[in-house]
């Protein structure tokens, strides 16, 4: 399927929101269940530890909107203003944006077809006020579907720095992965690099590590060398993270000695490195 073509009036009108916006991150998976938002949540946290920047974070997973309970958001409420639709923030310097925000119960079904799903990604991009944003961070549902075309093309009209898509180690979800950089490749959307989730367990008694999803054909870090893209990090399981995310909590700032968030830390380290390159180049170029 094409991806929709926003007319030159609505891009101008997309491009007038989010000219505020310096940086945008989509996080993409080839499956469900990798820790794709878990990822997303936790990423946003990272950039926001920095008080001097402004973090966006938009769920645009329709139908399993899974953010406002890992950010603490859960019954919140979408306010309007003259200015567009006001974010739920988590903190000042963190604003976030969902469908489970507009819905009436956290278990109501969005049984929507991939117009209206376009619409309200368009509506969430056109109409949120998110005032001055250093990161726009955009949790997308898994796969390659109305909503990824949907995104991409609508950001066309500003600006992208690239996709972080995320894995876990056994082959099964690196097939899915590859499909996903394929995506990438022909929507012309950057990959800045892949995350492989859930790598390793060490048990906190024994000390003794677990591949709980065996790398059978060498993991993300074989897959990325062979199809040459950058292998983030990998980020071993802690059963805080699921915890954390339950209780909407920030899994960085609870648990700041785990392995897991150590590697957080440089993976979003590498994130932030990536964007502000890439935003030199661009200027560099002008």
């Amino acid at each position: 399927a094409d991806a929709p073509v926003s007319p030159p009036a609505e891009a101008a009108e997309l491009r007038a929101r989010l000219r505020a916006g310096r940086h945008t991150v989509l996080v993409l998976s080839g499956k469900g269940g990798v820790g794709k938002s878990t990822f997303s949540a936790t990423l946003a946290h990272g950039l926001a530890a920095d008080e001097d920047k402004q973090v966006a974070l938009l769920d645009i997973d329709i139908c399993g909107p899974s953010i406002p309970k890992m950010m603490g958001l859960e019954g919140e409420q979408v306010h309007q203003s003259g200015s567009g639709w006001s974010p739920v923030y988590v903190e000042e310097n963190l604003g976030v944006m969902s469908v489970g925000f507009l819905l009436s119960s956290p278990d109501d079904a969005v049984i929507w077809r991939g117009p209206k799903k376009n619409g309200l990604i368009k509506q969430f991009l056109r109409d949120v006020d998110w005032g001055e944003i250093d990161y726009l961070i955009v949790d997308t549902p898994p796969g390659t579907s109305d909503e990824h075309l949907s995104i991409v093309q609508y950001l066309s009209a500003t600006h992208i720095d690239g996709a972080v898509i995320v894995t876990t180690p056994q082959e099964i979800s690196l097939q899915d992965v590859r499909k996903e950089i394929n995506f990438c490749h022909k929507v012309k959307l950057p990959i800045i690099g892949v995350v492989e989730n859930m790598s390793g367990f060490v048990c906190p008694k024994c000390k003794k590590e677990s591949q709980i999803f065996p790398p059978t054909t060498g993991g993300a870090e074989k897959m990325c060398q062979n199809l040459n893209v950058s292998l983030l990090g990998k980020v071993p399981l802690d059963p805080q993270i699921g915890k954390s995310c339950d209780r909407g909590q920030s899994f960085l700032s609870e648990a700041p000695e785990s392995p897991a968030t150590l590697s957080y830390r440089n993976i979003i380290q590498r994130i932030q490195e990536y964007c502000e390159q890439r935003h030199s180049r661009e200027e560099k170029s002008i």
